[in-house]
């Protein structure tokens, strides 16, 4: 097998040179919105090994300075919703800790559960993704409409159309 191709070694240092440029300011974003350091540097760490590993297919650009940022960006959203997940996920934990509930109860509660978890398996694919993103992991409209490749409109519209097809399943007024 002969050397390593010129277009690899122009890649490689293209994006050497990148990392030597910015990363500093990449990480320095990353901490803003991330709000630590050690987290903030494995996020660029990480866009710049997924960056290096698809660089020749990525479009042709300047630079890839805006291509790196966004993806920084992408991946520190990331890194908060899952925070976030987490530390709801902590809240009701500790709170179902906290109450402690008759058996009559939670016998009701896993009814209504087993009743809604029914309701919602019924409901046509989008309505169920747009409600169980919205109301289980709490999203906004917004990354709703980002993860579903959908418009907002089109995220409450969804929503609104789902919650009544969940209410009129339950008999419940909408």
């Amino acid at each position: 097998m002969g050397p390593v191709s010129d277009g690899a070694d122009v890649s490689a240092s293209m994006i050497s040179a990148l990392f030597r440029q910015h990363h500093g300011d990449l990480v320095r974003l990353a901490v803003l919105l991330v709000g630590d350091q050690p987290t903030a540097e494995d996020v660029v760490q990480d866009v710049y090994a997924s960056v290096h590993a698809r660089w020749t297919k990525l479009p042709a650009r300047d630079s890839g300075l805006s291509y790196v940022r966004a993806a920084v960006l992408n991946r520190c959203r990331s890194v908060l919703r899952r925070r976030g997940v987490a530390s709801r996920v902590s809240l009701s934990f500790r709170a179902a800790e906290e109450t402690l509930a008759s058996a009559e109860h939670e016998a009701m509660l896993c009814e209504d559960r087993r009743r809604v978890l029914q309701a919602l398996a019924l409901l046509p694919c989008r309505r169920r993704e747009v409600l169980v993103l919205r109301y289980y992991l709490d999203l906004s409209e917004a990354e709703i409409a980002e993860i579903l490749g959908i418009s907002p409109g089109t995220v409450k519209s969804t929503a609104a159309r789902g919650l009544a097809a969940l209410a009129r399943a339950l008999g419940e007024q909408s």
